[in-house]
């Protein structure tokens, strides 16, 4: 279910938000590193959360077929405008009710979401469900209890409407995953942003 008030936050920030990126661009750069050698022209790719697709454009060169969707209609406009391909396209989804058939993809990307999702369990529960066999998990994700205290960061994003209702350490993140049915293959940490980012980088467990 969709949490209306954490919607509101990002539908107001969609234009701002691609413009907001651009500074984060290096450690973007290294994600996408960690993450491409994994992809391959006969790949089938659903990417939950994709914002204004600042991931998409970039990965979606090295699959057969990418679909960016987010639950916000107006990151889905900002993303469009930056226009579509013949591989990559963008649709309006909620990540914890996908209307997807089963076992349709290879891989799912997921970036910097789930520890801003009231249940993140109900998001994993349907990238198992569309992931074909053995299919690949792709969850960068901001862990907030790594590294130094961001206590003031967080303060600040709050007063301005944003909603963290995860905060995970490196471990606490495997365990999760793990949890929800996949096997870590890879989990590498990029510093840089608001926050350590850890490439969560798993494999379905059929």
């Amino acid at each position: 279910m969709i949490d209306k008030s954490n919607k509101k936050f990002w539908d107001k920030f969609a234009k701002l938000y691609a413009p907001f990126m651009k500074k984060d661009k290096e450690v973007y750069d290294k994600i996408c590193g960690y993450i491409s050698p994994y992809l391959n022209k006969d790949m089938k790719v659903l990417e939950l959360a994709c914002g204004s697709g600042q991931l998409s454009f970039s990965l979606s060169k090295h699959t057969k077929s990418w679909i960016g969707t987010d639950f916000s209609e107006k990151m889905i406009f900002e993303a469009r405008k930056r226009g579509e391909a013949k591989n990559l396209i963008f649709e309006v989804a909620d990540a914890t009710s996908l209307s997807f058939d089963n076992e349709k993809f290879d891989c799912v990307l997921i970036a910097n979401a789930l520890h801003i999702m009231p249940k993140p369990d109900e998001a994993m529960k349907e990238i198992y469900r569309v992931l074909k066999p053995n299919g690949i998990l792709f969850a960068p994700t901001f862990l907030w209890k790594e590294g130094k205290k961001r206590k003031l960061i967080k303060r600040l994003m709050s007063i301005s409407g944003f909603k963290m209702y995860q905060e995970w350490d490196k471990k606490q993140f495997e365990y999760f995953i793990e949890e929800c049915g996949f096997s870590v293959l890879e989990m590498e940490l990029v510093y840089g942003g608001l926050a350590p980012i850890g490439v969560m980088i798993a494999q379905k467990i059929s």
